[in-house]
């Protein structure tokens, strides 16, 4: 089973959360047999290796990392693959895919340049 944890940087502001929550949400909607969580690199719980020991405990097999970075910052070129082989370590028969920033996808970049070119935004 496909376990899938949408990770961010964290804030201390409760609200800033919301929308990376809804991203787990959208991804359990659209694939009830996926599990999907959240993790984040600082200031806010859970932390990437709670998230994948709980993905893992609720029956996943195999994990995906989704970082929602927009660029390929140090956090995402050095901190999040150090995480990720700290998790690899503790999970040895769990393979994990870390994808590639949110930002480099060329979707996200086409579908905010039409949310900025959108009538009435």
């Amino acid at each position: 089973m496909l376990g899938v944890i949408v990770f961010a940087h964290g804030s201390r502001d409760p609200q800033w959360r919301a929308p990376v929550e809804a991203v787990a949400r959208r991804i359990a909607e659209r694939a009830p047999d996926t599990l999907a969580g959240t993790a984040y690199l600082e200031l806010t719980e859970p932390d990437l290796p709670t998230a994948a020991r709980g993905l893992v405990r609720a029956g996943a097999t195999r994990l995906r990392v989704l970082p929602l970075f927009f660029g390929m910052g140090r956090h995402a070129r050095e901190d999040l693959p150090r995480l990720v082989e700290g998790v690899r370590r503790e999970h040895p028969g769990v393979p994990i895919e870390l994808m590639p920033t949110a930002g480099e996808d060329p979707r996200l970049i086409d579908l905010l340049a039409t949310q900025a070119l959108k009538e009435g935004a």
